[in-house]
């Protein structure tokens, strides 16, 4: 056999690169198709990705809120509030308002950091402005901050630029500290009219309400509490306690108590993301 017949180390692995390069190619595009597809996994490599954690699923906002044919960069005015939030499986919702109040606030942001929940809270202009800290903390551990007014007033008996003042002053502290403008708004005491629908439109803002009312305010004890939660729990369902404007301790003890309650059922809690923004 003549020496240029011999296959040399060089030929050999110049050979195995191009039939690799081959088959990544044709790998990469679906017969027929002309579109990419992921390569195959390198030796070695396991095939499948690693199940999430359940911890990992939570911190996954809700996929989808709103109509899916609004176009992007205008929100819709409502007539109503959005009660409830659309998902797949036992998904729902924790909300806050009044805050936040350095007394209860971080108990109740500690209690979400430990089973790695996020929630909801719908802050008060002249409360967060006063503890710029607390509403950084919300925002860094993947909270939502929504828009609950500056003063906490009733709307309905309000001048359509003192309710744009409330909202609007709420909105500019929030991205001061954060960056970012609320996309969410709550009337105080559930309290909506045609203005502020519009008022919350024009400033980018979605009415979310709630399905189930702890009525934690009344200050009913811990474990009715506890137990209205439970009673209302169902996909979909936004939760409704406080972290401000009284003495909260019966809101912080409940949660402690149903958060860890819910999981155990299967629940699923986190945030919803909007479609549109």
């Amino acid at each position: 056999m003549q020496k240029d017949h011999l296959p040399t180390r060089r030929r050999v692995l110049l050979a195995g690169a191009v039939s690799l390069g081959a088959a990544g190619v044709a790998a990469a595009f679906a017969p027929g198709t002309g579109k990419r597809t992921a390569p195959p996994p390198a030796a070695g490599a396991r095939a499948a990705r690693r199940p999430l954690r359940p911890s990992e699923y939570r911190l996954r906002p809700l996929t989808g809120y709103g109509p899916p044919h609004t176009p992007h960069g205008r929100t819709p005015v409502r007539r109503e509030p959005l009660l409830r939030v659309p998902g797949h499986g036992r998904t729902m919702v924790l909300s806050f308002d009044d805050g936040p109040d350095p007394r209860y606030t971080p108990h109740i942001l500690d209690t979400l950091a430990r089973y790695e929940v996020r929630a909801m809270f719908f802050v008060c202009g002249e409360m967060a402005a006063d503890h710029r800290d607390l509403l950084v903390r919300m925002a860094d551990e993947g909270h939502v901050i929504g828009n609950h007014t500056w003063t906490h007033p009733l709307l309905t008996r309000l001048r359509r630029a003192r309710i744009r003042s409330e909202m609007e002053r709420t909105s500019d502290i929030v991205e001061k500290v954060c960056g970012e403008r609320p996309a969410w708004f709550r009337a105080p005491y559930g309290a909506w009219n045609r203005a502020a629908f519009q008022l919350g439109a024009e400033l980018g803002m979605e009415p979310l309400a709630w399905t189930v009312d702890t009525l934690d305010w009344t200050e009913p004890g811990t474990r009715t509490i506890v137990e209205r939660v439970a009673d209302g729990a169902a996909p979909g369902v936004v939760v409704l306690s406080h972290d401000a404007g009284g003495d909260r301790s019966q809101s912080v003890r409940a949660l402690r108590t149903y958060l860890p309650g819910l999981l155990d059922s299967g629940y699923h809690l986190t945030v919803p993301r909007r479609q549109y923004v």
